[in-house]
């Protein structure tokens, strides 16, 4: 028996001694944390399956912030609140959608509504036409004659089988010529007015004189049930407007787009019979982002940010786009607190996590963020004048291009950080993540940051299906997320953040433009 208890205790003092050593190093600890304990497809699933979609301004959208404030700080964050911006303008939630042929015979349509449409009077039944103009002269020959029928925008798309698969990772090639890209060109962000302006403005000035039932697209792309969906059009300004003119539309699956097309070429009449119910929420305007901390020591005032987007698109759930990278942001939230109690040791820096809304119609949360403490920008977000809290952000770290893990860092033009980063990523070169480019990626809040001269990054990942079969479709639901994927992100993104916090010096950052200053 004796022996028994003194092998008992050697063994116990070996655990204590072990978890002394596990608890010693914090990128150590990120790791087995992130690792081996991961609550990130768990907070994905909230994110989605019980708080998806989340379309700015809608209730739902508030519901999941007030959710994901209550997460972070039953994780132990602090300073958690809700950042107010905008007015943004109205909400919009879909309350129930149907679509049906009726005639020459009957079968269901695969379709959704564009966000922002309004809701039918009922169910509305009309005939299928289709609209031929390139031109406001050429509108006016269908002038008087749409009043109550389904207008369809588009030609046929042809649909080819897809032998290849829609998911793919990053070859060893494609990577290497984006670590050898040169340094890109720097550009402002601008307002384009195409050639087409004119006539799109005169369309949907036409639409709304005409009252079709609704008009009906087929998407770029998106075949096999998937629907690429997104906002309304208008005439001129936002249908975020509470005065915008907006008639309702809807996003057509190919295969019954296709097939309605065919049927009016052969002269046969088609018609629709659907029904849209809707209701615009959010009627103060404005949004919010949620913040929340932990704060650093001997260099508190200085701030790491890492952040991703909270809103969606309203098809899905919103899980690639962008539940993945508001979850990662959590979970390495929720590592970098447990590695500071399992090790004693404390960030320099306060870390500081954001989850934007308004991303989807233009960076308007973190855009509107960084108006409000780093720099006066004109409404583009181009850089007019610094404010004092700009030089003490060390870094802004950003996911948002899906479910793919961590391949490497889009450096934005920032030659200066690459070795920095470089001895960074060393440690996850088994998990995949070595590569360092120069160039820019766009698209996303870390753009908001880099356009006033804080070293802004998006992560280079893995294209997965994203593009092909996710972002802004229909399919964009929790089943298309990647556990592994979304474990090694957290992790990396939580060491990323963590060294950033312990350096002596801030990120290097890029030269301003000649002429800014910093406002007094």
């Amino acid at each position: 028996m004796k022996r028994i208890v003194i092998l008992w205790a050697a063994l116990a003092l070996m655990s204590l001694n072990l978890k002394a050593q596990e608890a010693s190093d914090p990128l150590e600890y990120i790791r087995m944390e992130g690792m081996e304990k991961s609550q990130v497809m768990d907070i994905a699933s909230w994110i989605t399956d019980v708080y998806g979609p989340r379309l700015t301004g809608s209730d739902m959208l508030d519901k999941a912030s007030e959710w994901a404030a209550g997460q972070l700080k039953e994780m132990g964050l602090q300073n958690v609140h809700m950042e107010e911006w905008g007015p943004f303008g109205r909400g919009w939630e879909l309350e129930h959608f149907e679509m049906h042929a009726v005639a020459p015979n009957y079968f269901p349509v695969l379709a959704y509504p564009r966000a922002w449409s309004p809701s039918t009077d009922g169910t509305v039944r009309g005939e299928v036409v289709y609209l031929q103009a390139n031109n406001a002269e050429q509108l006016e020959k269908y002038r008087g004659q749409l009043k109550g029928k389904f207008v369809l925008l588009d030609t046929i798309r042809a649909v080819n089988e897809n032998f290849d698969g829609h998911a793919r990772r990053f070859s060893d090639s494609e990577l290497l010529e984006m670590a050898n890209a040169p340094a890109p060109t720097p550009r402002s962000f601008r307002g384009y007015r195409g050639s087409g302006a004119n006539f799109r403005k005169a369309l949907w000035d036409f639409f709304w004189e005409e009252q079709p039932a609704a008009v009906l697209d087929r998407a770029g792309k998106g075949d096999v049930g998937t629907v690429f969906v997104s906002g309304t059009s208008v005439a001129e300004g936002r249908p975020q407007n509470p005065d915008a003119k907006v008639v309702p539309q809807a996003t057509v699956s190919i295969e019954h787009y296709n097939r309605m097309f065919r049927m009016l070429q052969k002269g046969i009449k088609v018609e629709l019979a659907m029904e849209i119910k809707a209701r615009y929420t959010n009627p103060d305007g404005m949004q919010n982002n949620i913040i929340a901390e932990i704060p650093g020591t001997d260099l508190k005032d200085e701030v790491v940010m890492f952040g991703a987007h909270f809103d969606s698109w309203h098809a899905a759930t919103g899980a690639t786009d962008n539940g993945a990278g508001s979850s990662v942001m959590m979970e390495a939230a929720r590592i970098l607190v447990e590695t500071i109690k399992a090790t004693g040791i404390q960030p320099r820096r306060t870390l500081r996590i954001a989850l934007w809304t308004g991303e989807e119609q233009g960076l308007y949360g973190s855009r509107a963020y960084v108006r409000e403490h780093f720099a006066n920008t004109d409404e583009r977000g181009n850089l007019q004048s610094l404010k004092p809290g700009n030089e003490k952000v060390s870094a802004y770290y950003n996911i948002d291009n899906g479910t793919g893990k961590i391949r490497g860092v889009y450096m934005q033009g920032n030659p200066s950080v690459a070795p920095i980063f470089r001895e960074w990523l060393e440690p996850f070169k088994d998990l995949g993540a070595s590569t360092l480019t120069l160039s820019n990626t766009g698209g996303t809040d870390h753009l908001a940051f880099d356009a006033v001269g804080i070293p802004g990054f998006q992560f280079i990942q893995d294209p997965m299906a994203y593009s092909t079969r996710t972002h802004h479709s229909n399919m964009d639901n929790w089943d298309h997320l990647v556990a592994d994927d979304l474990k090694q992100m957290a992790v990396i993104v939580a060491s990323f953040v963590w060294q950033t916090s312990q350096r002596d010096e801030k990120l290097p950052r890029k030269p301003l433009p000649e002429g800014v200053g910093t406002d007094q």
